[in-house]
């Protein structure tokens, strides 16, 4: 089986995105979502709301791993999220290869 690209510790693999994700979890929370085929405004606000939050977390994390084919459970994520939850934010983040805000590209028509 398959793992993730990066470690759990890798934050710094992608400093700007580690930034990011410590100062403004929501957004980075938010694109991960996006990425996976949720609602980005829903996924980041549920960062701002205790026990939603480590919910939240978890389901996306599972969708991550259920779309690269990774191995794991939703106990498992539910407990990464409470004990390491900008770490698995960041890993999911870079697994989805969410750009920081300032490398992300609008199209304009």
């Amino acid at each position: 089986m398959p793992e993730f690209q990066n470690g759990l510790c890798s934050c710094f693999n992608n400093i700007g995105l580690c930034l990011v994700t410590y100062f403004a979890p929501c957004w980075t929370q938010g694109k991960v979502g996006e990425a996976v085929g949720d609602d980005c405004l829903m996924c980041g606000l549920s960062v701002f709301v205790p026990f939603l939050d480590l919910w939240a977390r978890a389901s996306v994390r599972g969708k991550v791993r259920e779309q690269k084919g990774i191995e794991g459970s939703f106990i498992g994520d539910l407990c990464l999220g409470c004990f390491c939850y900008f770490c698995t934010l960041n890993q999911e983040a870079q697994e989805m290869n969410v750009p920081v805000p300032w490398e992300a590209s609008m199209a304009r028509t």
